[in-house]
């Protein structure tokens, strides 16, 4: 998989800019604040349809402009896909070999990114919605109907939590409602549960082999999905997730009225990691903290090209400069072999001579790309 150009409207800082990039290693230079991670942003927006920075997708439209325009051109198993994101205060409206799709899910799932970026080196000691946001990230890619999953969740997460806050207040006494409510969530949550189970499971067979190569063997790493549903365990069928869900939500349930808030579900699950069978979160030292991320965000890469059978486009923003020489080795190495990759980066220091060789090098400049050089 390779993304041949981009062209961008209105997006961020830029007003029109055309790109074309090299199937290897692609850098863009300059100093904080000129625009490039904007382009990185654009990438994995054209990908996902949404952004890794943030949830308001005004904030992606240029200042003073109606919509940002996103095109690209993927070569996908031989075969060349124009991609288009339109962005505006109406929506998104996305487009497939020139033909709008009706849904998102549609859409995302045909480019595939893994972006690793300074603020990924918190996954592991950061907050349980960092590492929630990870997982339906990735398996969103993989699984597209996921995307549609989660969000009808969160729909109906939305108008329960509403419907406990009035309960709570005694501003209604519709507790028939969240009966209904109750049993629309507990269908999606087991569904969504049970592919984050299947996920976590592959992940950590990558994980596992590739941390054992950074750490040179002395670290054995792993990693288990907690569920905040009592009982709710890893290999369970989903009517038995379904059932252990029911009994979660009765036993809460007072709870629930009385604070106003959904207490269970997959919106305050939470991933753990462990080295050598102790805590990484509680117990290990920034070097394994940075590791144990790393090894995620390669794991990832097999991951996805274990399920689509192609290696994802890789982001690296501005990540090898907290990254140290041994850990930069293990990075490069990967992308030096099989994955297209951009890079972020204020100089070229943190990158050896034969990466650099071979990339395509943008300088880029107050929302420009001022020169472009192999």
């Amino acid at each position: 998989m390779k993304l041949e150009s981009m062209t961008l409207t209105n997006f961020r800082n830029y007003h029109q800019l055309s790109l074309s990039f090299s199937s290897s290693v692609n850098v863009f230079l300059g100093e904080n604040a000129q625009g490039k991670t904007n382009l990185l942003e654009a990438i994995y927006v054209l990908a996902m349809a949404k952004s890794h920075r943030t949830v308001h997708d005004k904030e992606l439209i240029k200042w003073d402009s109606d919509y940002g325009k996103i095109e690209g051109r993927l070569i996908k198993r031989n075969r060349s896909i124009p991609l288009e994101l339109i962005i505006s205060k109406k929506g998104k409206k996305a487009k497939l070999n020139h033909l709008e799709q009706s849904k998102l899910s549609h859409y995302v799932g045909m480019c595939n990114v893994v972006i690793f970026a300074p603020e990924d080196l918190n996954l592991v000691k950061g907050s349980p919605g960092l590492r929630r946001r990870f997982i339906d990230m990735e398996i969103g890619q993989i699984k597209p109907i996921y995307i549609h999953e989660l969000s009808q969740y969160q729909k109906i997460l939305q108008q329960r939590n509403a419907l406990l806050k009035d309960l709570s207040t005694k501003r209604s006494s519709m507790t028939a409602m969240l009966d209904i409510l109750t049993e629309q969530l507990i269908e999606l949550a087991a569904q969504i549960t049970i592919r984050r189970f299947q996920f976590i499971e592959s992940l950590r067979g990558w994980a596992k082999k590739i941390h054992a190569s950074i750490s040179r063997g002395m670290e054995d790493l792993d990693m288990a999905y907690i569920s905040s549903t009592p009982n709710v365990l890893e290999n369970m069928e989903l009517s038995k997730l379904k059932e252990e869900f029911v009994k979660g939500f009765q036993t809460v349930r007072e709870r629930e009225i009385q604070r106003g808030m959904t207490l269970i579900g997959p919106h305050r699950d939470d991933l753990q990691f462990e080295i050598n069978h102790r805590d990484v979160q509680t117990y290990g030292s920034q070097g394994q903290q940075r590791t144990t991320a790393l090894s995620l965000k390669l794991a990832e890469i097999e991951l996805i090209n274990q399920e689509i059978g192609e290696y994802p486009l890789l982001l690296l923003d501005d990540v090898l400069s907290e990254l140290d020489d041994y850990r930069q080795t293990h990075l490069l190495e990967t992308f030096k072999q099989k994955v297209q990759t951009f890079v972020t980066t204020t100089n070229v220091d943190g990158l050896d001579a034969d990466v650099i060789n071979r990339a395509t090098s943008f300088i880029v400049r107050d929302g420009e790309v001022v020169s472009q050089a192999r």
